[in-house]
């Protein structure tokens, strides 16, 4: 665990304060500019910060949109187009937060991958790991709630589906499902729940955000090594050298955040969500949003049952072995500090895994792709593959590999590799 440093303000009062509730050496020995800092973080690094900031900028946008928002399912979607048409740099607010929701989700999946590159869920990371998954099951609820408030044809039809999802599990699946909605379908109560919940969970979000940085500090920063840091040559204060670093990564992050805010604010959305909802009439193809499309291709890449062939006889249906499909490709997850069998974190002395990583990422680009095509031709069959290639890739590649792979040597000292490019 790091060391913990005592700030002792000069000014009387405050340093009062502080002697009966230390915030600022709280803040200053988890985010404080001091912070020793590994020498040798890269742009990698930048995602957590920016996945920060964007939570910070989605709440502020959400609080001022809820104030001119209207949840009842005769006004909603004009009270969206009012807020763009009338209200006071709503032209801005309601392009930052819908596309603020696509380039948060854009942090946080960089920000994983490298997590999984560099091993950085292995002891003693491993709460650190899981609070961050937490952060994202979140932020999942949150965005799928979230789309269904303007009550566009998406929203509507995008609900009904997901939310009859539930219905597939044993016994309580119907009870869930009345539970969401508020009713018998799709309608004004629901809408109601969900925007209290859109409402609320981003602060619960921002909870789990400090126990994460706090998680962090406990069990100190990773590096691209993937070897324990060592005080003194090996560490570096956080500031000026990581502040100018994040403030480069994050210029470069919203100059292309800008791009979709002024010139493309409908890009990242689909046209069938510009037309009111209509239970009655049924959109050609549903798809979610882009960042919900791998886990999308999984649920429908199930279309078989388990049971006694040449029977009448199913064990577990089609549909709610999508759904458990679907949730196990997340909650698999939170298993991978004992998947991984390792003893080598970083995949930089790991030249067979690295293969695989880069193979695994291609399969997410995979089914990124099938979730947004409708399920004929090719497509239920790379959806198929794609799957199996996903869950094989943490249930049996991670762990033979842990025992079988040839690892390359690991440096004695971060500093060594630093300064050795430096020269």
């Amino acid at each position: 665990m790091a060391e913990w440093e005592t700030i002792k303000p000069e000014n009387k009062a405050l340093g009062w304060f502080e002697e009966r509730l230390p915030i600022l050496s709280l803040v200053h020995n988890v985010v404080g500019p001091g912070t020793p800092t590994p020498r040798n973080l890269n742009y990698w690094w930048n995602f957590g910060s920016l996945a920060g900031l964007m939570l910070v900028i989605q709440i502020l946008s959400g609080v001022v949109l809820a104030m001119h928002y209207t949840p009842d399912t005769a006004v909603a979607f004009d009270s969206v187009e009012r807020i763009v048409r009338d209200v006071n740099y709503g032209w801005l607010l309601r392009p930052m937060h819908a596309n603020g929701a696509s380039f948060f989700f854009i942090a946080v999946y960089i920000h994983i991958l490298r997590g999984l590159y560099y091993g950085s869920y292995k002891a003693p990371r491993e709460v650190l790991w899981m609070l961050g998954l937490v952060i994202f099951l979140l932020m999942m609820a949150t965005a799928f709630m979230g789309y269904v408030l303007p009550w566009g044809q998406m929203s509507y039809w995008g609900a009904t589906v997901i939310t009859n999802l539930f219905s597939a599990i044993p016994f309580v699946g119907e009870d869930i499902r009345t539970l969401l909605w508020g009713g018998f379908s799709v309608d004004n109560p629901t809408l109601k729940r969900f925007f209290s919940l859109h409402f609320l969970l981003p602060f619960v979000i921002f909870g789990v955000v400090i126990l994460h940085i706090w998680a962090k500090k406990v069990s100190d920063s990773g590096n691209p090594l993937g070897i324990e840091v060592k005080s003194g040559a090996d560490q570096i204060p956080f500031h000026p050298y990581y502040t100018i670093k994040d403030a480069f990564g994050m210029g470069v992050f919203f100059l292309i955040f800008a791009y979709f805010i002024f010139f493309a604010p409908d890009a990242l959305g689909h046209p069938d969500n510009y037309i009111p909802a209509n239970s009655m009439v049924t959109p050609d193809s549903i798809v979610p949003e882009w960042y919900f499309l791998p886990f999308y291709a999984i649920l429908r890449s199930i279309t078989f049952d388990i049971g006694i062939p040449g029977t009448d006889i199913t064990f577990i249906s089609a549909k709610l072995l999508g759904v458990i499909a679907m949730f196990a490709s997340i909650l698999l997850l939170f298993a991978l500090p004992w998947l991984d069998t390792s003893k080598v974190r970083s995949a930089r002395f790991r030249p067979t895994y690295r293969w695989f990583f880069w193979f695994l990422v291609a399969d997410l680009v995979l089914l990124t792709i099938v979730g947004g095509r409708k399920p004929e031709g090719i497509y239920p069959l790379l959806g198929l593959l794609g799957t199996a290639y996903y869950f094989a890739h943490f249930l049996v590649i991670m762990p033979i590999l842990g025992f079988k792979e040839k690892t390359l040597p690991l440096p004695e000292s971060i500093a060594n590799p630093v300064v050795k490019a430096a020269e």
